[in-house]
């Protein structure tokens, strides 16, 4: 059997390369959405007398938010001394772990890729390639689940913490009875929220994918070469 590498674009065109390239697409999108965000949210704080002063929550990837200071060394606001004080919250295992899945991801699709263009015939030849794969993509299938909910909670927790409610409990001074807290700029969390959808469209590709590899194993053509082929009949031995 030839084992050397054969150039053949003709996978692409079938369904089992087409939607690997699809996985690697997907899965940039997945990762660059969320990777290097950073956003900052304008508070501003009503003193009364027609005084009011500004403050500037600053958080981004990967939103270890308890880091992240809100009010810098001992500062004067609304005429009151508040000493540091930093948000609340820590999104950091969450999102790590959807952009780790990511990355693996796209690797894993651009690996199967040069397979599935160079090295098909060594790949249909044997029993190993098509089963690692369809236990790869099983389980990739899976890991796309678990990591796409975690981060769609960790994103919300990101949302409650930096928004009008989350800083007015996390801020001793707007607790007080003639302040008011208030959140008048939000940043755009557009990418973050497109990065959960790319995490759950990941998971159908996946799981529509790992039907195209299934037929690839011997699984499947066993339990068709053992079925009777329609109108055959069994005919009696001779004596």
């Amino acid at each position: 059997m030839m084992t050397g590498f054969r150039l053949n674009l003709s996978p692409l065109k079938e369904p089992l390369g087409f939607v690997k390239l699809v996985e690697w697409l997907t899965a940039i999108f997945a990762f660059g959405s969320c990777g290097g965000y950073s956003g900052k949210n304008i508070i501003s704080l009503f003193c009364g007398e027609g005084r009011n002063d500004t403050l500037d929550a600053n958080f981004h990837y990967p939103f270890r938010l308890s880091q992240v200071p809100l009010v810098q060394g001992n500062a004067t606001l609304c005429n009151q001394s508040v000493t540091t004080t930093h948000m609340v919250g820590d999104s950091a295992s969450s999102v790590e772990f959807f952009v780790g899945v990511a990355i693996v991801c796209f690797l894993y699709s651009m690996v199967a890729l040069l397979v599935y263009l160079g090295y098909m015939h060594v790949y249909k030849d044997s029993d190993f390639g098509p089963i690692f794969d369809f236990l790869i993509t099983a389980i990739v299938v899976f890991l796309w689940l678990v990591c796409s909910s975690a981060w769609a909670k960790g994103l919300q927790n990101v949302k409650d913490a930096t928004d009008t409610e989350g800083i007015s409990n996390t801020l001793a001074l707007c607790k007080g009875a003639n302040v008011t807290c208030e959140v008048t700029e939000f940043t755009s969390m557009r990418p973050l929220n497109i990065s959960v959808v790319f995490g759950y469209l990941n998971m159908l590709v996946w799981a529509g994918n790992a039907w195209f590899v299934y037929k690839e194993t011997r699984w499947h053509s066993q339990k068709f070469s053992t079925q009777p082929g329609p109108g055959r009949q069994q005919v009696p031995a001779p004596i």
